[in-house]
């Protein structure tokens, strides 16, 4: 007999449907029948036949014809919600598609598996799983080291003894012994009380990470759990049944209770919680309807859910892969702006950078030298200005290498705590079944990611900073150039004025955000956690600070393609025509003043997708290969040649784009 859960305003109801040709429209009356069942007041009607109402699939929030019967319209155990006409919706209202519902109408289940050991994920394999590329399975290595820790919580529960978190209470409460009868109960009482977070819940993609990686510290082997209740973790995973996790609540220590906790409590059959198929509805339903069981929960198992720093975490892992994505990209758009601005090239010849060699710095001016060569590329703005009498340029152009390339050292040091955090065991105690005990520690104190990630924002922030200034420089006709604003008929129209202040607005918002967030430390829990990180914050406003560079390079990437405009025949060198082809295949040039925020977001589109870079990546490496090894001695020439330009303005050849 089919069944389907109904939502009417706030309650889930299960309606058995005895008869397949009845149709969408008894389904709706017949749910709020039941709904008017369950209220003292009726729900404020009447009678059912005066209830107006429409309803819509939870999935993809398409409407459903009234006169469809429900074996024609509907799939067994399928989620749809009745709209009451007239109804106001709460702010409070969670809505039953996410934001970005638009992503998961298409979404697929996935084929393919990533085998997890709690040893060897990767940041970028994280993020994939997010993403939903991938469903999980275990090792066998892992299997056997989840067996071998639960055996010693078994005989610690056998033999009674007193464990913290097994047999005794938690936090302030450590001394307080439990009994045997009660053990079960704890756990649950645990998930329950500390799912305490406010604010927005997590996004579908940032709760699968979150999800993927607790499973995959799980099955390094030290946290307690059975094996039976990690593969239902894991099976919740791979049909994407995802808890309602509020972005708020955790200080970083002990671990990020708050969210792993609602993440457990979904888990467990309460709370909400939501799938491709469901939409947001109670977790009970949702599990239901995917074949699944809640999780019950043996001793030490709702500790072993709850207990790291895998929010933080996850986050971090996002942040660093955008913020990876988007330096490389910051490098192309800025290259651009330099040819529109008519630069020169001579300030990432190699031996500059051959004596201060930092890695960040040499690999920008590499990839500068690789899209701008004009014996690679020849490049007709370039050869237009190749005898002007201008000696060097603005900062802003010359020192890129400098200031891009330690943001590329910064993404590369954090990506290595990143790296080693998403393989660590943050529980507590850890089991160490080698040694059959138990032992308490601090591997769930944040402060590590919450450090790493401050440093993150501060280092990303620098490329909005500077590509604000380009953005002036591109827009202001005293230092371009170029038309005022970039547009015709100025006056009449205003071009990208305001553009450039949302650039601004956004860099002056990182500012503040860039205060880190792990200085600061507030004593919890009786003073039993008088220290703590603050890194779910750190990792939030990072992620928040890559966003809004993102968004100030989208801006600058627009700006310099419609400098292009106004050089006009000439030709910039063919990486750079490719991706001002990429860019006007999403945005027109502006011939006259249009809503400019969809052209924002477009660009914005183009580089979290990584197109820009997916564009010019292929010229980069070629030139690599074509200059390995692309290094010569320096001789003193060399210096004094350079001293020569900077300090008499002789001979500087400023549109020169070979190698010298």
């Amino acid at each position: 007999m089919p069944r389907y859960t109904v939502h009417v305003r706030g309650e889930w109801l299960a309606v058995p449907c005895l008869n397949c040709t009845n149709t969408i429209g008894w389904l709706g009356k017949e749910a709020v029948r039941r709904y008017m069942k369950n209220k003292p007041d009726n729900g404020g009607f009447a009678s059912v036949e005066e209830v107006k109402f429409y309803i819509r699939r939870c999935k993809g929030l398409g409407l459903l014809d009234l006169d469809d019967t429900v074996e024609d319209a509907l799939e067994d155990n399928e989620f749809v919600e009745v709209v009451i006409e007239g109804d106001i919706k709460s702010p409070d209202f969670i809505p039953s598609q996410p934001e970005g519902v638009h992503l998961y109408s298409k979404y697929r289940e996935p084929e393919e598996y990533i085998s997890l050991d709690g040893n060897s994920l990767t940041t970028k394999d994280l993020v994939n799983l997010g993403k939903g590329l991938y469903k999980i399975k275990l090792t066998p290595e892992a299997e056997a080291k989840v067996k071998q820790s639960r055996e010693v919580i078994e005989r610690i529960v056998k033999e009674q003894t007193v464990v913290y978190g097994i047999t005794t209470g938690f936090g302030k409460f450590a001394r307080t012994v439990i009994p045997n009868s009660k053990l079960r109960e704890l756990q649950v009482n645990l998930v329950r009380s500390h799912s305490a977070g406010v604010g927005k819940p997590l996004s579908p993609e940032r709760s699968r990470m979150l999800l993927a990686l607790r499973i995959n510290v799980l099955a390094k082997g030290y946290s307690g759990i059975s094996l039976e209740t990690l593969q239902q973790v894991i099976e919740a995973f791979n049909v994407s049944c995802l808890p309602y996790i509020p972005e708020k609540g955790t200080v970083g220590a002990s671990g990020d209770l708050a969210p792993l906790s609602h993440l457990a409590l979904g888990l467990i059959g309460e709370g909400k919680m939501w799938s491709p198929k469901s939409g947001w509805a109670d977790a009970k339903y949702v599990l239901e309807a995917h074949g699944l069981r809640p999780i019950t929960l043996k001793p030490k198992e709702g500790l072993a859910l709850i207990n790291g720093t895998q929010m933080i975490t996850s986050l971090g892992c996002e942040a660093v892969e955008r913020a990876a994505a988007i330096a490389r990209q910051a490098d192309i758009i800025a290259a651009l702006t330099l040819e529109v601005l008519k630069g020169t090239t001579r300030a990432f010849d190699t031996d500059i950078h051959a004596v201060r060699p930092h890695r960040g710095q040499a690999e920008v001016a590499f990839r500068f030298r690789s899209l701008l060569d004009s014996d690679h590329h020849p490049s007709e703005i370039a050869e237009s200005h190749r005898f002007c009498d201008r000696v060097q340029d603005a900062y802003t152009m010359r020192c890129c290498p400098q200031v891009h390339g330690v943001v590329n050292d910064t993404i590369a040091f954090v990506k290595d705590i990143m790296t080693t955090e998403i393989n660590s065991a943050t529980d507590n105690p850890m089991v160490f079944a080698e040694r059959a005990e138990t032992i308490s520690g601090g591997n769930f104190h944040g402060e590590y990611p919450a450090k790493a990630l401050d440093y993150l924002a501060i280092g990303v922030h620098e490329l909005a900073a500077i590509s604000e200034r380009r953005i002036e420089r591109l827009c202001n006709p005293s230092l371009s150039e170029l038309p005022a604003f970039l547009v015709t008929e100025g006056g009449l129209n205003s071009g990208f004025m305001i553009a450039h202040c949302t650039a601004a607005a956004l860099v002056s918002e990182n500012k503040a955000l860039c205060h880190p967030s792990s200085v600061d430390s507030l004593s919890t829990s009786a003073a039993t956690e008088d220290h703590v990180s603050m890194g779910g914050w750190a990792a939030r406003k990072a992620l928040r600070v890559i966003e809004h560079v993102e968004q100030v390079l989208a801006i600058e990437l627009l700006a310099a393609c419609q400098g292009i405009e106004f050089l006009r025949p000439l030709r910039t060198t063919t990486p750079l025509e490719k991706v001002y082809d990429l860019v006007r295949s999403v945005v027109r040039p502006w011939m006259k003043d249009r809503f400019m925020a969809p052209d924002i977001e477009a660009a914005h589109r183009l580089l979290v997708e990584q197109k820009v870079w997916k564009v010019a990546k292929p010229y980069i490496e070629k030139y690599r290969r074509e200059h390995i090894p692309e290094s010569r001695p320096i001789s003193p020439t060399a210096f004094s040649l350079g001293s020569l330009e900077v300090n008499t303005g002789v001979g500087h050849d400023h549109g020169q784009q070979d190698e010298l």
